[in-house]
């Protein structure tokens, strides 16, 4: 995997071989305005991800993957964040460096819109169920990053969708946005299921952990007085 250095309001390039990054963070006129744009070009892949923390849940994302973007659309419509994603990559190959660029991406976007954190939750936690299926999501906007994933997911592919790529899209977004993430399995049968239960617990629970607790009164979430990705 490619390392990635980001700088907001910077476009980088290495020549060791490290993608082109172009990072911005955006609060407006006032705080409810969390703002992350990131621009990642590698050999393999040209994406686009800009999400605002604090919108109505409009979705528009086209990756070349369709699974993909059915959860991403998730992301955006119970998370109520405004998710816009384009991305081209190898898939006469497969899948797999759209989905891991685009996770890290969205990871980087993340981490921008999230600041110094002030004032925010911080902790989410939320468990979703769709039909047989029920997904609980944990997790911590620590600045340390760490999955932990328990799915069993019974089929090898969604439509052309590798399931494998689903763990693999959530560590490399808990890789860039520095969150802990923990992620059971507590039913589920039908693999569309469980993944989609997956992005939609992931959605509440990251509402829930970005959105403003008003008696910290723009302080940090935590007794060190910082939270900030290592």
């Amino acid at each position: 995997m490619n390392s990635i250095t980001t700088t907001p309001q910077a476009s980088l390039a290495d020549d060791n071989g490290s993608p082109a990054i172009s990072a911005s963070h955006s609060t407006g006129d006032h705080p409810y305005c969390r703002v992350g744009e990131v621009k990642r070009v590698t050999k393999e892949t040209n994406v686009y991800v800009k999400i605002n923390l604090d919108g109505s849940g409009v979705a528009d994302s086209s990756t070349s993957v369709p699974f993909l973007d059915h959860m991403l659309d998730q992301l955006s419509s119970h998370g109520l964040f405004d998710v816009h994603v384009r991305a081209t990559g190898d898939i006469h190959i497969d899948d797999h460096h759209t989905n891991e660029d685009v996770a890290l991406a969205l990871g980087t976007a993340l981490l921008q819109a999230l600041g110094d954190r002030k004032g925010i939750n911080r902790f989410g936690d939320f468990s979703a169920p769709l039909d047989e299926a029920l997904i609980h999501v944990a997790l911590d906007l620590s600045g340390r990053p760490h999955l932990s994933c328990d799915l069993q997911i019974p089929t090898e592919r969604v439509g052309t969708y590798d399931t494998q790529l689903v763990e693999h899209f959530f560590q490399s977004l808990v890789n860039t946005s520095g969150m802990t993430l923990h992620i059971r399995q507590l039913a589920g049968k039908n693999s569309h299921h469980i993944i989609e239960a997956t992005f939609k617990a992931f959605a509440r629970a990251l509402k829930q952990a970005t959105e403003y607790d008003p008696r910290r009164a723009g302080t940090v979430p935590s007794s060190k007085g910082v939270l900030s990705r290592a």
